[in-house]
């Protein structure tokens, strides 16, 4: 699991954490917590589009933790995330979270980059494309 650096903003949300690294990478690192109602999904993206000021950015998401999310959250967000992400890069320490992010890569296409990797220094290596 990512931690984060001890110079940055943390961004603290129900079911993750953020903060951005020094290239502006967004790192979102999902918490134990049970899985989010569609009411808190819609309410952080609220918030996380007013911090990004409606930019979008590339997503470093660490999903060790996530908890599964029913259908209307992963439609909801398949619907709003095209908004605010250039391109995601998906790492994972457990089977959940790799099978959450295999579940978010082949539920339906994406219409911006997105890979699951098994290290943070590939993963960021690979947005860094993108920005």
């Amino acid at each position: 699991m990512i931690t984060p650096p001890k110079n940055v903003k943390l961004i603290d949300y129900p079911t993750s954490t953020m903060w951005f690294d020094e290239n502006g990478i967004l790192y979102s690192v999902s918490k134990k917590n049970p899985s989010q109602t569609v009411e808190q999904a819609k309410q952080s993206v609220l918030e996380l589009k007013k911090l990004l000021d409606n930019k979008k950015v590339c997503l470093l998401s660490d999903t060790t933790n996530s908890a599964p999310t029913t259908k209307e959250i992963r439609d909801y967000a398949a619907e709003v995330l095209p908004d605010i992400i250039k391109a995601v890069a998906i790492i994972s320490g457990s089977p959940l979270g790799k099978m959450i992010a295999n579940l978010f890569f082949s539920i339906k296409k994406q219409p911006y980059p997105a890979k699951f990797f098994n290290d943070e220094k590939k993963a960021k290596e690979w947005l860094m494309q993108y920005l």
